[in-house]
């Protein structure tokens, strides 16, 4: 147990159509490299689906890419894989990049995979039957896929709404599958920040009390207040102006697996995605999709006033961002999702 502050540190397609291979080599030269390294934590959950897209579907072959993708518990893992060297790109929470410059550190956004965080923080009806408000998880034990991750962040965000702060609580991490599950039911943790399936699974069987939710825009409005960027792939400042083609590549893949979602069926999701990330029930992994679509970015833009919502997000309760100088416009750009939209076609 881990007692801390939040780390700084089936059918064809109906009407629609997709461009094959993109025109990216025409439009701007030969890829700098090939081969790149991507981490993640978390990879089964609908956060990270688009990646799991352009990867199942080849979109990142059809750009010429030789992807390899490592699956960490959390994001803030994913995160240390890129700034100890072992990973070129991220696909993680923006809120990261934010951290990041806050230690001097620039990385950037250049694809967005989610305009909602779909994050639920919930209450175990076994071991807090007598809920009444966030104040009573003082004391208690929160799970999260890994402490320091965009879970953690946000359950660190209502803490704080609430008076409290992630020293008053333990968060513990229990990753994003069938384990989160299994702390949340065992008894092992009182209350659990974490996303679909696994949500949409606890919550059907009766588990949970769900006390705040951001898997719609208009629940991440409420508890934001305004439009808070997700997932994205974002990568050091160094590797994209040191291959500008190869990130164009990535967005390319990861704008048109978007853009496939937005018209695919429920059967051609489940035909694609592996059978793992159903946990076993391939109904509720429908309707859990059915529940979180929205949130999921339809073309890879960063919404106008996203990145400042994410800041002052972190610094409602995080003392490395209090009073630090943040430059937002050094940590996204839609320079690259805007030359990828000419070549996907809908």
């Amino acid at each position: 147990m881990q007692r801390r502050t939040f780390l700084a540190g089936t059918a064809a397609l109906a009407g629609a159509t997709l461009a094959g291979p993109s025109l990216a080599f025409a439009q701007s030269g030969q890829l700098e490299t090939k081969k790149v390294s991507i981490a993640v934590g978390g990879k089964n959950l609908f956060y990270y689906l688009p990646l799991t897209i352009a990867e199942r579907r080849n979109f990142f072959k059809d750009e010429g890419l030789e992807v390899e993708i490592s699956d960490f518990a959390g994001g803030s893992q994913a995160l240390k894989a890129a700034v100890g060297g072992s990973a070129d790109v991220v696909s993680g929470a923006f809120e990261h990049i934010v951290l990041l410059q806050a230690q001097r550190q620039m990385f950037r956004e250049f694809v967005l995979q989610g305009r909602a965080p779909q994050i639920v923080l919930a209450v175990s009806k076994k071991t807090m039957s007598g809920y009444k408000s966030i104040a009573d998880l003082k004391g208690k034990k929160i799970g999260v896929t890994a402490p320091g991750s965009s879970t953690s962040i946000m359950a660190s965000f209502v803490l704080a709404k609430a008076g409290l702060t992630a020293n008053d609580v333990s968060f513990i991490g229990v990753g994003a599958g069938a384990g989160a599950v299994a702390a949340l039911q065992s008894g092992q943790i009182d209350a659990l920040a974490n996303l679909d399936p696994v949500m949409t699974k606890l919550d059907r069987a009766g588990d949970i009390h769900i006390v705040s939710d951001t898997r719609t825009l208009a629940d991440t409005h409420a508890v934001f207040g305004g439009d808070m960027p997700a997932g994205c792939l974002y990568a050091s400042q160094a590797f994209i102006t040191k291959n500008p083609n190869t990130t164009q590549a990535l967005t390319n893949a990861m704008v048109r697996a978007l853009k496939w979602l937005q018209a695919a069926t429920g059967a051609q999701l489940i035909e694609t995605v592996p059978e793992s990330y159903l946990l076993g029930d391939r109904a509720l992994y429908l309707a859990a999709w059915d529940h979180v679509k929205e949130a999921l970015s339809p073309d890879g833009l960063m919404p106008a006033g996203g990145p400042g919502t994410s800041l002052k997000t972190l610094q409602a309760f995080d003392p490395n961002v209090k009073g630090k100088p943040i430059d937002l416009s050094k940590t996204w750009t839609n320079d690259f999702v805007t030359k990828a939209l000419a070549t996907v076609k809908s």
